[in-house]
């Protein structure tokens, strides 16, 4: 029997977790190739894990397994990252404490006796699904730059869109909803541009009382106003050679708007109490959710501060419109927070995913973020389920069949066939290439003899032809050719 531990063995080491050690099953997966090192359900366990990356264990729960010796068991292996494998008795499995120990804790479970090749097959699964989720977490999915996570059409749009913007010191305007990471885009150009070794300043124009914000923009002079009791240095100064951040340029208010606007054409500033101007070279990205030409309109905005703002414009598309990237960042969260919870989650379970997708998320990723950080404090298994996330429940959208699909596509292009040519039966199917028998027994089968309002001008035959074709010996009156009204 192996029991002291070897680093150099870590990738094909197994800790095999009993108050007593079981040989038959230790001997096995010696035998197995795999080097096994045993420990009792305390501290020990701690320690391996900690001197080496083991990535599988087994459990092997004792035959009258009391609550507090399953107590003792979850509280060591909880705290770990390794994948476990459970080894009981007959029936044992049945009992709900164990059942609800295997679904929380455990990868897969064993019932003895246990053939050789079985233990081993599991151990081996376990440890390749503990390789991927390791491989998860060091390799975040697919994104522009660290803090950026999207795969999507519009994320990729918006990535092309972010390499040209850094290639310019021309002011780019970004437009989206509040939470859908303009802010994050803004220090992507800022990073791939060449001001990159500069200072990136940021300030919320919504969040600072009108008074005040002209002296945080441009700074002031000891003694310009009550208060000023010494020099200050504004964000556009701050924010000299590197990129100055406007978030929410759409609440600026009308009387700095003048003032910033001279900046933008002239690149010199005046600190309040000043007496001269001091240039300043710092490109300017600004994002507001609000939408600007409105504004314009209702002349809250100065149309010629938005010309000189909007030169290079980027959209940042919603989070209920970017598809399996709702997985990706609820994922990304789940790894950022996943610490601040009790229990070591394992990740979502389907209906929660589910239930992410029928979301509408009006708070974009903002929301989603803090929805999965309560959902890691609040969650009582090993899985997030939708219970733990909260949302409300916005129903599951109903999938249509191929049958369904081509229907609504056949009833459609009837529909405008016939009404392109006056309802006449005869010059539709010549358009869509159909005999005029077909075409009948189509109105039938998709339902649109049942349109009234629309149909009771149909005409089964033109003046100057024959009636349709159709499958029976006997001539049909005229009015059996006839949609009714």
């Amino acid at each position: 029997m192996t029991i002291a531990f070897n680093p150099s063995h870590a990738e094909r080491t197994v800790l095999f977790v009993s108050l007593k050690p079981d040989t038959e099953s230790i001997d096995a997966l010696i035998a197995a190739g795999w080097h096994v090192v045993h420990a009792k359900p305390s501290q020990q366990v701690e320690r391996l894990l900690e001197r080496g990356a083991i990535r599988v264990g087994v459990v092997d729960l004792p035959k009258a397994c009391d609550a507090q010796q399953l107590a003792e068991i979850e509280s060591c292996i909880s705290r770990t990252d390794a994948t476990w494998i459970a080894q009981v008795c007959p029936g044992q499995a049945d009992e709900e404490p164990i059942r609800r120990f295997i679904l929380d804790y455990c990868f897969d479970f064993v019932t003895l006796p246990c053939m050789d090749e079985r233990l081993a097959m599991v151990l081996g699964h376990a440890r390749g699904l503990s390789v991927l989720r390791e491989k998860v977490v060091q390799e975040p999915p697919a994104a522009h730059c660290s803090t950026m996570i999207g795969e999507c059409e519009a994320m990729q749009q918006l990535y092309r869109g972010v390499d040209k913007c850094a290639r310019t010191n021309a002011p780019v305007f970004i437009a989206g909803e509040s939470g859908t990471g303009k802010e994050l885009t803004a220090c992507a150009i800022h990073e791939r541009s060449t001001r990159s070794g500069r200072p990136f300043v940021a300030i919320n124009c919504a969040a600072i009382p009108p008074s005040l914000l002209q002296s945080e923009l441009f700074g002031h002079e000891r003694g310009a106003f009550t208060g000023a009791l010494q020099k200050k240095i504004g964000r556009i100064e701050a924010a000299a050679g590197g990129t100055l951040f406007l978030d929410e340029i759409g609440d600026m208010p009308h009387e700095c708007q003048a003032v910033l606007l001279r900046f933008l054409q002239e690149g010199t500033i005046e600190r309040l109490g000043g007496n001269g101007p001091i240039k300043v070279d710092a490109r300017i990205v600004s994002a507001t959710h609000v939408d600007l030409m409105s504004a314009i309109e209702a002349g809250r905005f100065r149309s010629d501060l938005y010309h000189r703002l909007c030169v290079l414009r980027l959209d940042e598309p919603p989070l209920r419109a970017r598809g399996n990237d709702i997985k990706l960042l609820a994922q990304h969260a789940l790894a950022l927070h996943k610490r601040d919870g009790a229990r070591k989650l394992r990740g979502f379970s389907s209906d929660a995913i589910a239930s992410m997708f029928n979301y509408g998320w009006p708070g974009n990723v903002r929301e989603l973020i803090n929805c999965v950080r309560r959902a890691v404090v609040m969650a009582e298994g090993r899985f997030i389920t939708s219970a733990d996330l909260g949302l409300p429940d916005a129903g599951h959208r109903v999938g249509r069949t191929l049958a369904e699909i081509r229907c609504d596509a056949e009833r459609a292009a009837v529909r405008e066939a016939l009404a392109r040519h006056a309802y006449s039966l005869s010059s539709a199917a010549q358009e869509l290439g159909i005999s005029r028998a077909t075409l009948y027994r189509l109105l039938n089968s998709i339902g649109l003899r049942t349109e009234a309002p629309m149909m009771r001008h149909l005409r089964m035959m033109d003046a100057e032809n024959t009636p349709p074709e159709v499958p029976c010996a006997a001539p049909r009156p005229e009015a059996e050719h006839r949609v009714s009204p």
